[in-house]
């Protein structure tokens, strides 16, 4: 499974990234929205894990709305340290808010991504 983790934290991303690569995924790695939508458009990822608040003019929103044009059926795992947040009602969609143990989004990963076909 290719799983693309956008970040704009290094060491949170450094501690998700390798917490997915423990499990034996295929992770791509984005630390802000024009790169993340890049990754997406070549890289073809299984799952977005993606904070909603990143600097620059594109948010995590946007990077799951742009992703899911190319994929509709893109499972999506919203990141957030500001709470309460929701995700926007997509299905095939959850957020998590931070601080969160590695277990969780491994888990939420493993349930999202189930019997979806692997682009390549």
């Amino acid at each position: 499974m290719r799983i693309l983790v956008v970040e704009d934290d290094p060491l949170v991303r450094e501690f998700v990234v390798e917490a997915l690569r423990d499990e034996g995924w295929n992770v791509i790695e984005a630390g802000e929205g024009e790169e993340a939508l890049s990754q997406c458009r070549t890289k073809h990822p299984d799952v977005l894990v993606t904070d909603i608040k990143l600097p620059g003019r594109i948010d995590g929103w946007q990077i799951a709305e742009r992703c899911r044009e190319r994929d509709p059926g893109l499972p999506v795992i919203y990141v957030t340290g500001f709470s309460p947040v929701e995700a926007r009602p997509v299905p095939d969609s959850l957020t998590l808010h931070k601080p969160y143990h590695p277990d969780r989004i491994v888990e939420a990963i493993r349930t999202m991504g189930k019997e979806r076909p692997s682009f390549g």
